[in-house]
């Protein structure tokens, strides 16, 4: 096998904290440096928190793994700092083609709008992304990453947790408020604490095959239902970074993992796709079964669960690594109000209830996808056969059709932290959502909505509104920061001099104001992990301190985690 990447070393260092006569505390320790855990250390420091990475490891993924980034992840990166060089090396895609046999049947574009910063989905191999945000970490001075430490035992309590690590100096004890543990699918942590996570086994067998290769295909998501060169199975291709080329292939279950990753096994599978005559390189190679399966509940006491460690899915919708960063925002700026005092300790049970929702609809779509994908008898084949058939003509067929419903950001809809809406909005933009980015403009020249959000509350208002609604806004916001909570007034215009004020976005072309369904005077209340609590087409100072104590959970009465 080639490489075209070499992994970098990160040099064990020796803490303070193994020569402290005592455990030392820490407000938060992660485990894992993958991109759950070093997302929830950035996200924490943009809060004003430090945190202890520890990982035992001393490099990023090996081989490509996760590779398909969607918007929404591009955009929390973007806040933290890393996304340009994600952008930048990554291979941007919107469209996706759908074959059957020989056919293509129908093809999908994934940003059929413009004025987005970031592109609906790049694809940038697993090793990449977990490098920059590396290097992103040890720009930031709340961050501490420890390589080469390894977790081995953990302790909780109500009132803190415990932390054996072990090293090539020995072993050293720590202490924290709260243990965020993104150790992988397989969490030993979470097997060590008698935890579970439940779900299930498709009994089915991918090859993945990463290949160098020069060739003009375009970059786009090409999958294959019974293709001619792999009669009977599936078959995905995507580019990556550097000439390298993805493709899945479809065994069944009764495939030998071991013999399939060797080169004479699949050499001729990728002769039969691409031609003989085409020079190419195998890069990386692996053999998988998925399963989809989540925990009952992702706390533990003072131990919190992300990423792999609390949910799985299948790969088909790239709903993995993306569905892990969405939970790691949903949960950090609650625990930095939590730490800080702003808020009880019973609003990190809102990161269960709000990501359970969204683990629950990842897996429903990849469980869907995955049925679609492998039929389990004659029967189930000929209805899928039958819908890729109708899907050549009719464009209701195609929604039937299912290779992986590609992520999406997750709707809180039913979020108790959501102030429901007392006024009527034509827009989707209901509370819950995930915030849509717009072109603006500043004093400073042209900026994105998304960029002037985040990392607090904020209340967007469209217009500069009457003089009671700005004294109302006044009145709220000064509350507000009396009592410790940040709350900033972003207001849109429709036009922005040089002279505009700071707090002052302009919306010259109504993108935003059209995205929003935003009239003068209409107010939305932005939560610090870009989704929106409230909106008003009139509000009042009461109104806006209320929203903003129950988007801190405020209205609940459990104390304590469980």
């Amino acid at each position: 096998m080639v490489s075209t990447y070499t992994n970098p070393e990160y040099p064990y260092r020796k803490s303070p904290d193994q020569s402290a006569a005592s455990p030392v505390h820490h407000p938060v320790i992660i485990i894992g440096g993958g991109p759950a855990g070093l997302a929830a250390a950035m996200d924490l420091a943009l809060h004003g928190v430090a945190s202890v990475v520890l990982d035992d490891n001393n490099t990023v993924s090996v081989g490509s793994r996760a590779i398909c980034i969607a918007k929404r992840t591009l955009e929390i990166c973007d806040r933290y700092g890393c996304a340009e060089p994600m952008i930048n090396k990554g291979v941007t895609w919107n469209l996706g083609r759908v074959y059957f046999h020989e056919d293509q049947i129908y093809e999908f574009n994934l940003l059929p709008e413009s004025h987005h910063k970031v592109p609906a989905f790049i694809n940038l191999q697993q090793y990449y992304f977990e490098e920059y945000m590396v290097e992103r970490c040890m720009e930031m001075p709340l961050i501490d990453l420890r390589w080469l430490h390894k977790v081995a035992a953990v302790d909780s309590s109500t009132e803190q947790a415990t932390v054996v690590v072990d090293t090539e100096d020995g072993p050293y004890t720590m202490t924290c408020d709260y243990l965020l543990v993104a150790d992988g699918a397989n969490s030993p942590i979470r097997d060590s604490l008698g935890l579970e996570s439940k779900g299930q086994v498709f009994e089915d067998r991918f090859l993945i095959a990463d290949i160098v290769m020069k060739a003009d295909f375009p970059a786009e998501r090409r999958f294959w239902f019974d293709a001619p060169f792999h009669p009977g199975q599936s078959t995905l291709l995507h580019k990556q970074a550097d000439n390298v080329w993805r493709i899945d292939f479809q065994l069944g279950w009764d495939a030998d993992p071991e013999e399939e990753k060797k080169i004479e096994k699949i050499r001729p599978r990728i002769e039969a796709m691409l031609g003989k005559e085409t020079e190419w390189d195998l890069e990386w190679a692996s053999v998988y079964t998925f399963r989809c399966r989540k925990m009952d509940s992702f706390i533990h006491q003072r131990v919190l669960f992300m990423g792999d460690a609390a949910h799985q899915v299948s790969p088909f919708g790239a709903r993995g690594a993306n569905g892990a960063l969405q939970g790691v925002e949903n949960l950090c700026w609650k625990l930095a109000a939590v730490l800080k005092g702003h808020a009880a300790p019973s609003l990190l049970t809102t990161y269960d209830t709000e990501r359970q929702h969204g683990a629950s609809e990842n897996i429903l779509h990849s469980t869907r996808a995955t049925d679609f994908m492998t039929p389990k008898n004659r029967t189930t084949r000929i209805l899928r056969d039958t819908v890729l058939d109708l899907a050549r003509e009719f464009p209701f067929a195609r929604s039937l059709v299912n290779s992986g419903r590609l992520s999406t950001p997750c709707t809180y809809e039913d979020s108790q932290l959501n102030t429901a809406d007392s006024d009527v909005f034509s827009t989707a933009m209901r509370p819950g959502s995930a915030c849509i980015d717009a072109p603006v403009t500043t004093a400073e020249g042209p900026a994105w909505l998304l960029n002037k959000l985040g990392d607090r509350f904020v209340l967007l208002v469209y217009g500069d509104g009457d003089t009671e609604q700005q004294q109302a806004l006044a009145t709220a916001v000064r509350e507000l920061h009396t009592s410790g909570i940040r709350a900033d007034v972003l207001r849109v215009t429709r036009n922005t001099s040089p002279a505009a004020e700071p707090g002052e976005i302009g919306d010259p072309d109504g993108i935003l104001a059209q995205r929003y369904d935003m009239q003068p005077g209409t107010v939305y209340l932005i939560r610090p992990d870009q989704h929106v609590a409230a909106r008003w087409r009139k509000m009042d100072a009461e109104l806006v301190i209320k929203a903003v104590h129950k988007a801190l959970g405020a209205s609940m009465t459990q104390e304590q985690p469980a």
